[in-house]
């Protein structure tokens, strides 16, 4: 079984502070880390190997620093990466046809497995753009994956009931965090990571259609502010008065 884990190299949110004057968030010297969601579906790429055999190959687009996220990867259970370094402007567009390309690269494969979002932007679009690009079907959303020889079949979270769907391969998967507990490798798990190959592969060599449709102008941070606001009054009197006030504050119309 040939696995396929896109995964992403994302600031650590957790460590994440709001400039109160700006605004805007504080990413300078904030620590980076592999996407917790990319974890989860490497923990499964891991699984299935262990029951097929195999190879698991980490594809990542990002900046040269990433090698040192792609080791951890590697340390965890996968036996290659590829590094493609990120553009200067760069959007889902591009991000996702870098990685489209690179898996054509690649070649043969029976899965590519994917976090449902990365934890810093969650917009959920990387998996199923790719499936478009590679024009295979998808599963997203699958917090239970059954790789069996011809097939796979997993139960996907579709918020209120759970769906099973089944395909053929090649098929692209998105898992979500509630479908495993990603391994800590060993410290000779980590020591052996340095030998395992990591190619680093241009973004021009992979493809020329490279030009972003999005552009990003500014990021922010959200006031959390409350106003707290105490009725006492009568009961009907205090649920009019909360509706007068939503209305008022363009939560109702």
């Amino acid at each position: 079984m040939n696995i396929i884990v896109c995964a992403k190299q994302v600031v650590d949110v957790s460590e994440m502070k709001v400039d109160p004057n700006t605004k805007k968030p504080i990413l300078h010297g904030v620590p980076q880390k592999i996407s917790d969601i990319d974890k989860n579906a490497m923990e499964e790429a891991i699984k299935i190997k262990d029951k097929h055999g195999g190879k698991i190959t980490v594809v990542t687009v990002g900046p040269n620093d990433a090698k040192e996220r792609i080791k951890e990867l590697l340390a965890m259970g996968a036996d290659e990466g590829v590094l493609i370094p990120s553009p200067d402007k760069c959007d889902y567009r591009v991000v996702s046809t870098l990685l489209a390309e690179a898996i054509k690269k690649i070649g043969e494969f029976d899965i590519v497995l994917c976090g449902e979002a990365s934890i810093d932007m969650f917009s959920g679009q990387v998996g199923p753009r790719l499936a478009g690009l590679l024009n295979m079907p998808q599963i997203t959303y699958a917090q239970n994956v059954n790789a069996e020889k011809d097939r796979a079949v997993a139960e996907c979270n579709m918020g209120d009931k759970c769906v099973t769907t089944e395909s053929s391969y090649p098929v692209l998967i998105t898992v979500t965090k509630e479908i495993n507990e990603p391994r800590l490798p060993s410290l000779m798990q980590i020591l052996g990571a340095a030998n395992k190959p990591i190619n680093e592969w241009s973004a021009d060599s992979l493809t020329k259609e490279l030009e972003p449709k999005v552009e990003t102008l500014e990021l922010k941070g959200i006031p959390m502010e409350r106003k707290n606001i105490v009725y006492k009054d009568d009961v009907d009197d205090s649920v009019k008065k909360l509706v007068d006030s939503l209305a008022k504050e363009g939560v109702l119309r």
